[in-house]
C-alpha cells in the first residue's frame, strides 16, 4: 500500500462504502470486474492501483481485483474516481 494509503484511508473508504454504497460496489463487481451475474459484493480494501472486492456469485463467494485506470494520488482522488466509475457504469448495458 502506498504512503497515500494507509490501512486506516482504506478501511474508512471500505466502511464507508459497504455501508452507504453498496449498490455501487455490486455495479462496479459487475461491470468492472466481469461479473454480470453477481447478486452482492463487498469491498475489501482500496489502494492507489485497485480495489479488492468478494462477490457472490451462486451462493459462492469469490474475490476480485479491480484495477484503476491510473494510479490514484490520494484519499480524494479515489474519491472522484469512484465516483466517475459509477456514472460509467451506470451509462453501460
Amino acid at each position: 500500500m502506498s504512503d497515500s494509503f494507509t490501512r486506516e484511508i482504506s478501511n474508512r473508504i471500505c466502511s464507508h462504502m459497504n455501508e452507504d454504497h453498496a449498490d455501487a460496489v455490486l455495479l462496479y463487481a459487475q461491470k468492472f470486474g466481469s461479473y454480470s451475474n453477481s447478486t452482492a459484493a463487498k469491498m475489501l480494501s482500496i489502494d492507489a492501483q485497485g480495489m479488492n472486492l468478494t462477490v457472490e456469485v451462486s451462493g459462492e463467494s469469490l474475490p476480485i481485483r479491480i484495477e484503476f485506470d491510473h494510479t490514484l494520488k490520494d484519499a480524494e482522488d479515489a474519491h472522484h474516481t469512484l465516483i466517475d466509475m459509477l456514472k460509467l457504469a451506470r451509462t453501460q448495458k
